[in-house]
């Protein structure tokens, strides 16, 4: 089967795994989901993750709870599609939730969250926005 949107399948499977309170999610791997999260991890919003390479790669995100009950992802989203990409300049990044969750940054030089693009001084991509 041929996904159209690899980016919102992560999103989806992180948002069911936590819903389901699952410890850990398995997906089909890539460098750029690799990288959202790696973000995510330093960000607080997964415990660990590893890539798994046999014949295919597989990214396995373990989801991290606050507490014992509480998830730490609130809130997922995606924002550029691929219907309708979204671009934002260095002074056009959005503060999610007034700067408690975070967003998600495709640039020319990696994957970064909107605190770290903002200090480096790039625009980008707007890929998802995390509560």
């Amino acid at each position: 089967m041929v996904m159209t949107d690899p980016i919102s399948d992560l999103i989806t499977r992180i948002r069911n795994g936590y819903r389901a309170r699952k410890e850990a999610i398995e997906l089909p791997g890539s460098k750029v989901k690799t990288e959202i999260v790696r973000v995510l991890k330093a960000e607080g919003f997964v415990s660990d993750y590893e890539i798994k390479a046999d014949k295919f790669p597989v990214l396995r995100v373990y989801l991290l709870y606050r507490q014992g009950k509480k998830a730490a992802v609130e809130g997922i989203r995606r924002v550029s599609k691929p219907g309708g990409r979204r671009y934002v300049g260095q002074d056009e990044i959005p503060r999610v939730m007034n700067g408690l969750g975070i967003a998600v940054i495709s640039t020319s030089k990696g994957v970064f969250s909107d605190q770290e693009a903002r200090n480096l001084k790039l625009g980008g991509e707007l890929l998802l926005e995390v509560w």
